[in-house]
């Protein structure tokens, strides 16, 4: 998220407080979130269903994104021309699902309608003013939760020792997933299961496209800095991240619940590699042997093996 405030002359706009490290890493670091535990969450529940758009459209998209940042990113930072770069591919891809919803027939136009109803006639929230002060006061208090949850981070990140980009991966990519988090899960509760997987990958695609670039665009000339640490590891994260919806996904079409275990085992084994890496524990070793030499490759043969025993719903 971005914050804007006075600074001196000029009242030069910074990005998160002037926290940079923490405004890359929470949008890596959401995105990781958002697939490895969201998805795996959800799965758990219900097996998701993966609409076939979302394997020959917004999957590509989000890869595309992805491969974008890291590209950028690859200099260090995310420089002011690059975050309109990405503004305007945000607004392109807005304005092309817009025009792509609007084609499609009645029948799929209403197929939500019992989800979201609007406003009962007489009711103190059907007039339009009502509604406006409640986007208003709900944007409001979003910045100001924001904003405590960054200041609370960084204060945790100094007390323990650890760095703020690990804080922006993990605590702040968390909290701010929360919404994601809740649609989600209430999604596959209630049987939505392509509401919960559309909700993931729509969020990862506007957040490289949308959070990073308006971040890079208001951080100045300087750009936007990525921490040496996010490009050298976490950034590759988010990518394989990415690269491991496509088999899971067009497998059967379905995440079933041993993919989402193996997901959220995959995003603590993350979390726990973060962790032990900031404190320099004499265990990391260890435990990056055990995840490149055992668990990584196990997991793909698993994956190879499952997508070759169903040729026909692979290929359907």
């Amino acid at each position: 998220m971005v914050f804007c405030r006075p600074d001196g002359p000029g009242d030069r706009c910074q990005v998160l407080d002037g926290k940079g490290d923490i405004a890359v890493g929470n949008v890596v670091g959401s995105n990781i979130f958002n697939v490895l535990f969201i998805l795996g969450a959800s799965a758990l529940i219900v097996p998701l269903v993966v609409h076939v758009q979302l394997i020959r459209q917004e999957i590509p998209i989000m890869l595309g994104a992805s491969l974008l940042l890291l590209v950028m990113a690859l200099d260090g930072g995310i420089q002011m021309w690059e975050g309109a770069l990405l503004l305007v591919l945000m607004l392109a891809y807005t304005g092309f699902l817009v025009i792509q919803s609007r084609r499609q027939n009645a029948l799929e136009a209403t197929e939500f309608d019992d989800e979201v109803r609007p406003a009962e006639p007489g009711a103190w929230d059907a007039h339009w003013a009502a509604q406006i002060g409640l986007i208003v006061i709900g944007l409001a208090l979003l910045v100001v939760g924001s904003d405590w949850l960054v200041d609370a981070s960084v204060a945790f990140a100094r007390a323990f020792g650890v760095s703020d980009v690990v804080i922006g991966l993990t605590i702040v990519a968390a909290g701010t997933s929360m919404p994601e988090v809740a649609t989600s899960i209430t999604a596959a509760i209630k049987g939505e299961r392509d509401i919960a997987v559309g909700n993931v990958v729509g969020s990862n695609t506007f957040n490289i496209l949308g959070c990073v670039g308006l971040s890079g665009l208001v951080a100045g000339s300087g750009g936007l800095a990525v921490a040496p640490a996010v490009l050298n590891f976490d950034i590759w994260v988010m990518l394989a991240v990415a690269l491991a919806c496509l088999p899971v996904f067009v497998t059967g079409r379905e995440i079933a619940r041993w993919e989402g275990a193996v997901f959220l085992g995959y995003y603590v084994a993350y979390v726990t590699y973060l962790l032990l890496a900031a404190q320099q524990h004499a265990a990391l070793q260890l435990f990056s042997t055990a995840m490149i030499g055992f668990v990584i490759p196990l997991t793909i043969v698993t994956l190879v093996v499952v997508w070759l025993r169903q040729p026909g719903k692979a290929a359907g």
